[in-house]
């Protein structure tokens, strides 16, 4: 994309044409306050932007419709703008037009057929920026957006206050939100498209969302069916209550299916609510609270008897041990052998004395062994009777269920007036119950969601993480780098010798000097910003025409030379003449910014157009051949003399715009 002419038409319908070379360096010089400045700003808002950024003066005043003829690879675009409306500082509205060669329209011919919008998706698709989403993480507040030909405007405008500003390197960088938006376009721009991540995150985002709502739904049916047996019950005991003749039974799936037929009760006369029901289920309670009561007691009896055994057996080993020690009895009880050692062999075994030690001792044996014996049959008597507590306990839960309900229902009954309305209204409630009742089925349904959603996350996370654009991008700046420090060398730029990059972080040249780097912003000289400022916008634009990214093949610099003259008063003094030109300027400076300007167009990027508005002017064949118009004094200049305002009055001593 390039400029092949800019048009503008006065009220009375006249026109003045600029027309540029397509390819190698133009040049409009003359003096100040003719309009040459103005240009940058006449072309931004012919791209797409309706802020009308133009100053006052005679372009404002005098000029109707502003239109531009863009040159693309086989085609050519015109779009063309009114001046905004009195009193407005923005117009949206455009014409547009496409050909393989267009003739510039006549003023009668100017006429509405598009916007901004239209014209941004135009020269956006034609300039070949892909489709995209810029990169912003999942854990920032900010949007994604798509990047356009808008966001190419930082790097096509290089207007006085910024070619040689130390602390702004883009156009437009020092405005809220604009470092960020061309930290996140640029990588597009310069082919590292993040469609495909764009995608990968909004799935994931998607992916997450159905997690979420997947995960309340699996916990609903979880709790449902944690607390349906008991729900199921308590329904059954109210259709009971209500006269909804209904049988027991035990298993869950018997009760579902059971609670289903309360769904084709009938309304029918039925006797008035005598509170048997109520009654039948105390008296349940009742009954299972004593059986309750009576196994407890014999738990506690046999606890209290395991406690006296235990006692008895401690204390009747204790002796035993002692006596073992002496030997108990006389003869061994397993061999007959005689084991007193300090009496002889049935020495005085006959007297009753001895008769009646000797079975005091084979009773305290037997009572022993009995002991012992007991314990196991004890510890089944006790698991048996705790385990029967527990089947109890259960039981008074499950009644204590069927009570309450029975006790509500018997309540509306009373509410209601009649059996029938409390009937209705339980079959209500169970066909509400059996709606939301989960079946089994479902609750598997939704396990087996959550882990495939899970899984995709996963899956998701996994390609996300191998996103390779960032090394993408520090490969692509190091190649715009190779080239930067041989521009700061032959604009005479100070550290030149020094490797030089875009620092893309900070927005700002940076010259890695041994031990540590220097920064554009720390450095002195308007020379020196010249050179780090064309440096970097040439190697970057070296870079995007050599390997065919979406960028523009234009570069428009308003008076860079400015820097080489004494003061700023002799440089617009320069008026765009040779003479005073190689009387007060830094000629040899002027020279070889000029020479590495067309050398770019010619050499380094074969092609490239590069627009310069100046006040200096040089005698050499090839930067004469550069000139776009003859110098502009005014006249000539941008806006003829003799145009009318809207209100058909010609200004005696106007002025086209900015100083320039």
């Amino acid at each position: 994309m390039k400029i092949k002419s800019i048009h503008i038409y006065s009220y009375d319908g006249r026109r003045r044409d600029v027309v540029f070379h397509l390819s190698g360096l133009n040049v409009i010089t003359g003096r100040s306050s003719t309009g040459k400045s103005a240009l940058s700003d006449i072309l931004e808002y012919l791209m797409g932007r309706s802020t009308f950024n133009i100053p006052e003066g005679v372009i404002r005043d005098r000029v109707a419709w502003f239109a531009v003829i863009y040159q693309f690879d086989g085609e050519q675009v015109l779009v063309a703008k009114p001046r905004p409306s009195p009193g407005r500082a923005s117009c949206s509205l455009a014409m547009v037009r496409r050909g393989a060669q267009l003739n510039v329209p006549g003023f009668g011919e100017l006429t509405i057929n598009d916007d901004d919008d239209g014209v941004n998706t135009l020269l956006s698709r034609l300039v070949g920026i892909p489709e995209n989403v810029t990169d912003v993480s999942l854990s920032s507040s900010r949007e994604s957006y798509q990047a356009n030909i808008k966001h190419t405007h930082y790097y096509l405008f290089q207007k006085q206050g910024i070619v040689a500003n130390k602390d702004q390197l883009f156009y437009r960088q020092n405005e809220q939100f604009q470092p960020q938006a061309i930290k996140d376009t640029l990588p597009i721009l310069l082919g590292i498209s993040s469609r495909d991540k764009y995608e990968l995150e909004s799935r994931l985002r998607g992916v997450q969302r159905d997690i979420r709502l997947n995960g309340k739904l699996l916990e609903q049916a979880r709790t449902a069916v944690a607390v349906a047996d008991e729900k199921v019950r308590g329904l059954l005991s109210e259709a009971r209550a209500v006269g909804i003749p209904l049988s027991d039974v035990g298993e869950t799936d018997s009760l579902v299916d059971l609670l289903r037929s309360v769904l084709a009760w009938k309304p029918a006369s039925v006797p008035e609510d005598d509170g048997q029901r109520v009654s039948a289920i105390e008296n349940d309670l009742v009954s299972l609270r004593e059986q309750r009561r009576e196994i407890q007691q014999r738990i506690d009896a046999a606890i209290q008897y395991a406690k006296r055994s235990e006692g008895f057996e401690t204390e009747a080993g204790e002796q035993k041990d002692r006596l073992t020690s002496i030997k108990l009895l006389p003869k061994n009880p397993g061999t007959g052998e005689w084991q007193w050692p300090f009496a002889e062999a049935n020495l005085g075994m006959g007297t009753p004395l001895a008769t009646a030690l000797i079975a005091e001792l084979e009773s305290l044996e037997r009572e022993m062994a009995a002991v012992v014996g007991e314990r196991p049959a004890l510890d089944e008597y006790l698991a048996g009777q705790r385990q029967d507590i527990q089947d109890i306990g259960d039981q008074i839960r499950n009644k204590e269920v069927e009570l309450s309900s029975a006790i509500a229902s018997s309540e509306i009954i009373a509410q209601m007036g009649n059996r029938n309305n409390a009937a209705s209204r339980v079959v209500g409630r169970v066909s509400l119950f059996l709606e939301d009742l989960v079946p089994d089925e479902e609750l598997v349904r939704l396990e087996r969601e959550d882990q495939r959603l899970k899984v995709k996350a996963q899956d998701l996370e996994h390609k996300i993480g191998a996103d390779d654009s960032r090394e993408r991008l520090v490969s692509i700046l190091n190649s715009i780098a190779v080239h930067m420090s041989g521009y700061i060398s032959s604009l005479g730029g100070e550290f030149g010798q020094f490797p030089a990059r875009l620092d893309l972080n900070n927005l700002t040249v940076a010259i890695d000097r041994p031990g540590r780097p220097i920064y554009m912003p720390r450095t002195g000289g308007g020379e020196n910003h010249l050179a780090y400022h064309l440096a970097a916008l040439l190697a970057l634009h070296r870079y995007a025409a050599n390997n065919n990214q979406p960028i523009p093949r234009f570069l428009l610099i308003d008076q860079p030379t400015q820097v080489y003259f004494p003061s700023e008063t002799v440089y617009k003094a320069a008026n765009g003449s040779v003479e005073t030109t190689e009387t007060d300027a830094d000629l040899e400076a002027v020279r070889r910014l000029f020479e590495l300007l067309h050398r770019f167009t010619e050499v380094d990027a074969p092609g490239f157009q590069i627009i310069v508005t100046e006040h200096a002017n040089l005698r050499d064949d090839w930067f004469q051949a550069a000139l776009v118009e003859r110098p502009w004094m005014k006249p000539p200049a941008l806006v003829p003399d003799d145009w009318p305002d809207e209100n058909g009055e010609i200004a005696q001593h106007s002025r086209q715009g900015s100083p320039a």
